[in-house]
């Protein structure tokens, strides 16, 4: 069934700088120049070299391992055949599982005391028992539904955590939206839309926000909005809506379900975007025409828990 096990890593914090400035002396003469301390992206980044090592001869379990950068995930050909594990932050298994499909995704977690690991609940020394039970069929995995955003050319972006959809820049989004057979011109700070995964993340700020300015103005507050990780449905918001003559505050949130999509057409000339799970580099083009649905995607993630 499986031909070979995939290790996705990620460049580090010093990494990135290294590619930024040339050299690991000039990366540092730039962290200590703006009152830094330096020896902590040495720290990161030997134990994060350290535990990437130590996986590649832990994940020697008979089949071949190519390692791939995060980077080139979104070009990476998987055939289905392979068994992924994702070494790095909680993103790094965001970003990766919209790619894989339906393969089965092992998250290991390099520094437990830098990194939460909610979607890492494997340190390194049990990844290969993670990757046997998964060749042999014995894994314990968790469906997470993702979102699909799918635009009329039939481009689509999926989502683990959340769609943003709205400007590239801070000027305000423009677009027309329709839900639960409403329709109304909108200029907002954008729309977000979140799955179950991403609840308690970008979607909870919003509801944190809400329920002080609520309690502020003498108000009692609502409840946040629950998704589980497996719900067939996400949910929406839309940010900072202004009123004008032009523009309303009607359609401000609710839930998309696969029999009430969200449907946003486009009046920004230039700039307009969806990014997922964060990732700018990760988009649509969504400009003046462009119409965009939104709703649970088919593809669910797979992760192998304990």
């Amino acid at each position: 069934m499986f031909e070979k096990v995939v290790l996705v890593t990620r460049k580090t914090r010093l990494a990135d700088l290294v590619v930024r400035f040339n050299t690991k002396k000039q990366a540092r003469f730039y962290v200590e120049h703006n009152g830094q301390d330096f020896h902590g992206f040495e720290a990161e980044d030997d134990t994060y070299r350290r535990a990437v090592d130590g996986l590649r001869s832990q994940l020697d379990v008979g089949l071949p391992v190519q390692q791939v950068d995060r980077s080139l995930v979104p070009t990476f050909l998987f055939t289905g055949k392979e068994v992924v594990v994702a070494v790095g932050q909680d993103g790094l298994v965001a970003n990766v599982a919209k790619y894989v499909g339906s393969q089965p995704l092992v998250g290991v977690n390099p520094d437990p005391e830098r990194f939460d690991g909610v979607l890492l609940p494997f340190l390194p020394k049990d990844a290969r028992g993670a990757v046997q039970r998964t060749l042999e069929g014995r894994a314990r995995v968790r469906q997470v539904q993702l979102a699909e955003a799918r635009l009329q050319d039939g481009q689509r972006l999926l989502a683990f955590n959340d769609l943003f959809i709205g400007a590239r820049t801070h000027v305000s989004a423009r677009y027309q939206v329709r839900y639960g057979g409403k329709e109304e011109s909108q200029s907002s700070s954008g729309v977000l839309v979140s799955t179950g995964a991403g609840s308690s993340g970008w979607l909870s700020s919003v509801f944190a926000l809400a329920q002080g300015l609520t309690r502020c103005t003498g108000g009692t507050p609502g409840k946040p909005w629950s998704l589980g990780w497996e719900d067939a449905k996400l949910a929406f918001v839309v940010r900072e809506p202004f009123v004008s003559r032009h523009s309303g505050a009607d359609i401000v949130g609710g839930f998309v379900t696969a029999g009430q999509e969200l449907v946003l057409e486009s009046r920004m000339p230039q700039g307009g975007v969806i990014f997922s799970d964060g990732m700018e580099e990760d988009f649509l083009t969504f400009g003046a025409g462009a119409t965009a649905r939104i709703r649970p995607a088919e593809q669910s993630a797979r992760l192998v828990v304990h």
